[in-house]
């Protein structure tokens, strides 16, 4: 009698491939309307404010790692960093921190993401 494997509809790849970004954008989301909150009220500008980041950073994330291997590790390595470095930027600049301080602490974010990146990238091609 011949063991037949369970047929696979690729559901599981589909939803693991999206549940990464979805995620991570949901947190964003809520990070970036609770420091815009500042404490205050949850109104609905607060509320869409936090949605609309959360659904950029996650489009931005999920298409940056659909094209992030096809890349050579150099550019793939200063991608990730380009986009680290933004997003921590933006979610810098709106705890009302002067534009100086927000470029300086997302290049020392962006900076520690190259290292990284670029350390794994060479080490595992």
């Amino acid at each position: 009698m011949a063991h037949a494997s369970p047929a696979t509809t690729g559901h599981r790849a589909v939803s693991a491939h999206w549940a990464g970004p979805v995620l991570l954008g949901i947190v964003y989301g809520v990070w970036a309307a609770g420091i815009r909150r500042d404490a205050g009220p949850i109104t609905t500008g607060n509320v869409l404010f936090g949605v609309v980041a959360g659904l950029v950073f996650a489009a931005a994330f999920f298409g940056l790692h659909r094209v992030a291997h096809t890349l050579p590790r150099e550019v793939r390595a200063l991608s990730w960093t380009a986009f680290a470095g933004i997003a921590f930027g933006f979610l810098y600049s709106l705890t009302d921190a002067s534009v100086l301080r927000s470029v300086i602490m997302s290049l020392l974010v962006a900076g520690a993401v190259f290292v990284v990146t670029f350390y794994r990238y060479y080490t595992t091609e």
